[in-house]
């Protein structure tokens, strides 16, 4: 397998872990149990889980009022997809 098709896989796993920590925090909002932190949340989000966590935020309405989550994770998706597209270009050339 070539290096982008591990990168695709990377973002894939980032994106379903985003997805289920960000599912947990609301889950634990709601419980009354220990929450993850968001400086935890954010680090997920910049290390490929961004495109996760902001879909699962929106559909489950969960930090949508926190403006360092809607402006720092499209930031960070915009990111993502450069990296992924630079590495299927310079993979393929």
């Amino acid at each position: 397998m070539e290096l982008s098709g591990y990168v695709l896989i990377f973002f894939a796993v980032m994106t379903f872990a985003a997805f289920a920590v960000t599912m947990y925090d609301k889950l634990a909002a709601q419980t009354g149990k220990r929450r993850v932190p968001e400086k935890t949340l954010m680090l997920i989000g910049f290390f490929g889980g961004a495109a996760g966590m902001y879909v699962t935020m929106h559909l489950i309405r969960h930090k949508t009022k926190h403006k360092k989550f809607m402006v720092w994770l499209p930031i960070f998706i915009i990111l993502h997809l450069a990296v992924i597209c630079a590495f299927i270009f310079y993979s393929n050339g």
